[in-house]
């Protein structure tokens, strides 16, 4: 029963993933047929975003009230109908419309399966949970990249496609409810939700580590998305690929989180958390110094690939070792702000880059990366000090 939960929850996870990337693979035909300029694709993933933030941080009250298993359930559904929202859309104020219930089914499935995951699984499955999610945003691109072939125009069943898969996870998830619920090692007070009292965001920041752990994930999701939004611009404008080789390499920093979180689930039981990412931070500086050297083309590649092993551990670690640093029972709290502080940092950095990359050189990308990573890393570091004996 454990195994066919965990199961489940990997498909959730992937479920994650597979809108991510749609839009992206979407958009060239989307707003020409839409009559909208290319980029207010931007708009759109910043509803997106903001909606994301809003419901992570009512994650905490969500599944205090309704348990992981029900906010799963209703934040895949919401997200199935939003894609199918999208597949019916032919006005722009539409695809802003259904980005809203986009937004909001995202983010609380985000929070709500991480907290599951750190409350009763080994660092290794939340690792690979993470791993699902790559999993996820490869297939997306690769069913609109089908359904777009022949007929340009067909963007719509792209994603009918992946919204009737996400029908079909719900209906799994809707199953499995009594497994949530049976899942041993719960601790009393997650077997009775209602003795606990959702956290307020103001007495949650006043906590020891708090702000610390809101700026290291806001950091490393800031690197994560400029890596992978701006490394195809970097390798044609800072290195001179042709901008087909670039889009294909690009991809490079991709594989290397999800090769690279496929590898640690191997050996994460070996090593403590903070250890893994602690391991994170240095190979991710090896990636950004190694974009930063000028050694060519095959080097800024290779730093992509390294860049992303170094990316691999760090996120899926720092979340499962909220339990253990802050208390079981406030981490679907803290996990929640920390979604949430993703976000804001997935929305915010890399159109900055752009912004630096207009008016002074795409350049300097491997220096943007590294000063990220180095206020990262004095962060998490501010963390293990704050939180030590907990």
């Amino acid at each position: 029963m454990i195994s066919l939960l965990l199961a489940v929850i990997y498909a959730a996870f992937i479920s994650l993933g597979l809108p991510d990337a749609l839009l992206g693979s979407a958009w060239p035909v989307m707003h020409a047929q839409m009559n909208v300029p290319l980029s207010w694709a931007g708009v759109v993933t910043f509803v997106i975003a903001m909606g994301t933030v809003v419901s992570a941080l009512l994650s905490d009250r969500l599944t205090l009230k309704l348990g992981a298993g029900r906010v799963t359930a209703l934040s895949v559904s919401l997200t199935a109908l939003a894609l199918l929202g999208f597949s019916i859309s032919n006005r722009y104020w539409m695809l802003l419309l259904f980005a809203i219930p986009y937004g909001l089914g995202a983010g609380s499935v985000d929070a709500a399966l991480n907290n599951y995951v750190a409350l009763h699984y080994s660092n290794r499955h939340m690792s690979w949970l993470h791993c699902m999610w790559g999993v996820g945003c490869s297939i997306g691109p690769s069913i609109m990249g089908w359904a777009l072939t022949g007929n340009s125009a067909n963007w719509p069943l792209g994603y009918r496609v992946v919204g009737v898969m996400q029908l079909v996870l719900t209906a799994v998830i809707v199953l499995s409810l009594p497994m949530w619920r049976g899942r041993s090692g719960t601790s009393q007070a997650e077997e009775k939700q209602e003795d606990v009292r959702p956290m307020p965001i103001s007495e949650l920041i006043r906590l020891k580590g708090a702000r610390e752990i809101m700026v290291t994930f806001f950091c490393y999701c800031a690197l994560e998305s400029t890596a992978g939004i701006w490394a195809s611009s970097y390798l044609v404008f800072h290195h001179g690929l042709d901008k087909e080789t670039a889009a294909a390499c690009a991809s490079l920093f991709y594989i290397g989180i999800t090769a690279g979180r496929a590898l640690n689930g191997f050996i994460a039981e070996r090593f403590s958390d903070t250890a893994l990412t602690r391991a994170g931070f240095v190979i991710m500086g090896v990636g950004v110094l190694t974009l930063l050297i000028p050694l060519g083309k095959i080097a800024a590649m290779a730093g992509l690939i390294i860049l992303g092993m170094g990316c691999a551990p760090t996120y899926p670690c720092i979340i499962h070792a909220t339990p253990i640093r802050f208390g079981r029972e406030k981490s679907q709290a803290f996990i929640g702000v920390q979604m949430a502080s993703a976000y804001l940092g997935t929305t915010l950095m890399p159109p900055l880059f752009g912004l630096l990359a207009d008016h002074i050189s795409v350049g300097l990308y491997p220096a943007y990366m590294t000063a990220i990573l180095l206020l990262m890393v004095i962060m998490h570091e501010r963390v293990v000090r704050a939180t030590e004996g907990r």
